[in-house]
């Protein structure tokens, strides 16, 4: 079969692609590195070279709405009943290009300094060994459900200052807002996502207002005090700042939790290799990061005509990076396929690139670093007990459940 008929059978919609990407990932490499997709009426990009250049590209934002009005666009106003929900985009700096985006992280960094993060090892490695003391005499754990999301949900949760009896609904906001950055969401996951964000939004409103009375010492007081030239984050661009914290705090972190570790499983000699040598826990989680990346896909908007190699990209036409196949680039990475803990130059781009570079990674390695060194250390015999099953989504790659005896 021809390259053209191989490219032409491909579905990046469909279940097979989301169970398995990367067989497609080599093909669109190899025959269609920048090509444009009916199917999702986007330009997929995918060798290493070009996603690293468009993430530093400024001719490419996340938005493009200071640049062109839905109007200009063709598109309808936003609805009315999204309005919770769109809230959040509209005032968070991960859809805000520069000077806004700057402006705002500038806020957030005054606040979310590496000291906070460094301060929290202590309590990150406590909840890591708590949470492994509660399963250990069973023999067994469901890894994600037991370890990978209440790790995260928990760090960040004392981080903001929520309340330990408030935190039970955090992993559900979350993972059902989060729910609509993918491709092409349902009309449920639309209406679960709104009634998620407002549910959310009343309760930092609250919080932010017991925090303004009441200050602590907690990334939520931070937030509400910090000032830069006299200037402070609006109450919405501080509900949206804490709930993008959960967000890209934890869904990360959670789902490189299950794919390194299944990622071990596939590869003995690999996870032999990490108990005996604890040394390379650093490089097994950069690693781990790069082979099964957790954010497979993230969306870029030309706000120019560009002509980038042989094609253009229209003003206002969106943009898919395939960060899962630039982090499997045979032209960047030898024997890409293949997992080597010890591997020395390992330029990732699990945490992105450029002005939109992850302002939580040094918080996600952190995590990532105890939570792997815990896992080896406790649990020396830890073995797959049954396959897992990948979730039903392209944008977000984690497993359903991660079943394992010890």
């Amino acid at each position: 079969m021809s390259a053209q008929n191989l490219l032409s059978e491909i579905d990046l919609r469909s279940r097979e692609f989301r169970v398995d990407p990367y067989p497609i990932y080599d093909l669109l490499r190899q025959y269609a590195p920048v090509v444009f997709r009916d199917e999702l009426n986007m330009w997929v990009v995918s060798r290493y070279a070009d996603v690293t250049a468009i993430l530093r590209d400024r001719r490419f934002g996340r938005t493009i709405d200071h640049v062109l009005t839905r109007e200009q666009r063709g598109l309808p106003p936003k609805p009315q009943y999204r309005r919770a929900f769109d809230m959040l985009s509209e005032n968070s700096m991960f859809d805000k290009e520069p000077p806004d985006h700057t402006r705002l992280r500038g806020l957030v960094h005054k606040a979310f300094t590496p000291r906070r993060v460094e301060n929290l090892r202590e309590a990150v490695q406590s909840t890591a060994d708590m949470l492994l003391d509660e399963v250990q005499s069973k023999g067994s754990m469901d890894v994600l459900a037991d370890f990978a999301v209440p790790l995260p949900v928990t760090v960040i949760a004392e981080l903001l200052g929520v309340p330990e009896e408030e935190r039970g609904p955090l992993r559900n906001w979350s993972q059902t807002i989060v729910a609509m950055y993918e491709l092409a969401p349902t009309a449920d996951q639309e209406r679960a996502a709104i009634q998620a964000a407002t549910e959310f939004t009343e309760y930092l409103h609250k919080l932010a207002a017991q925090r303004r009375q009441q200050p602590k010492d907690d990334l939520m007081t931070a937030l509400v005090e910090a000032e830069e030239a006299g200037d402070r984050l609006s109450e919405d661009e501080l509900i949206a700042t804490c709930i993008l914290l959960l967000n890209a705090g934890h869904e990360a972190t959670v789902n490189v939790i299950g794919n390194g570790l299944y990622a071990l499983f596939r590869n003995p000699d690999q996870l032999r290799l990490l108990q005996e040598n604890p040394s390379l826990n650093t490089s097994a989680v950069e690693e781990l990061l790069r082979y099964d990346t957790p954010v497979q896909l993230f969306r870029r908007f030309a706000l120019e005509d560009v002509l980038f190699g042989d094609v253009t990209f229209r003003q206002g036409q969106e943009i898919a990076l395939l960060f899962g196949s630039a982090n499997r680039d045979p032209d960047r990475f030898p024997n890409p396929d293949a997992v080597d803990i010890s591997r020395s130059e390992n330029p990732h781009i699990a945490f992105s690139l450029g002005v939109h570079y992850c302002l939580g990674a040094p918080l996600a390695r952190m995590e990532l670093q105890i939570a792997f060194a815990t896992l080896m250390r406790r649990f020396p015999d830890l073995v797959l007990a049954q396959e897992p099953q990948y979730r039903d989504s392209v944008v977000i790659r984690g497993l359903e459940s991660l079943q394992v005896n010890f």
